[in-house]
């Protein structure tokens, strides 16, 4: 991409952060029914949400200066199909639901919250 060029996405790039780091990946595994590519980032561990070639992806992130909260942003995670499937696994996974399904305006699909093991608010979307 040339210095002058807008990239294709506003986002390109997310970290959840967690005080138990295998506890969080364990908990991301479950409710996507996928496995996080474990890898170390300096002193931090990090587990890479799987993605196709340049797509936008991110990490569930342990270090120092990483604090989960349920306050202030929000990553939006793709559900792919029906967002109801990865929302059912979150209470046995050791989280809790905090918005219910919801559709947004016509054509837009759905979106729901949860928060994660380690305490994070997180958001999913899909369009059934």
């Amino acid at each position: 991409m040339s210095a002058t060029a807008k990239p294709r996405n506003v986002a390109v790039w997310f970290e959840i952060p967690a005080a138990d780091f295998e506890r969080a990946v364990g908990f991301y595994e479950r409710i996507f029914d996928t496995r996080l590519k474990r890898e170390k980032f300096g002193a931090a561990d990090m587990a890479v949400f799987p993605y196709d070639g340049e797509g936008v992806s991110g990490a569930v992130m342990a270090g120092a200066g990483l604090k989960p909260t349920a306050d202030g942003s929000v990553v939006y995670l793709s559900a792919e199909k029906d967002l109801a499937e990865p929302l059912a696994r979150v209470k046995a996974a050791g989280g809790s639901v905090a918005i219910p399904k919801t559709a947004l305006p016509q054509g837009m699909g759905y979106f729901a919250q949860f928060i994660d093991s380690e305490g994070n608010r997180v958001g999913l979307h899909s369009m059934q």
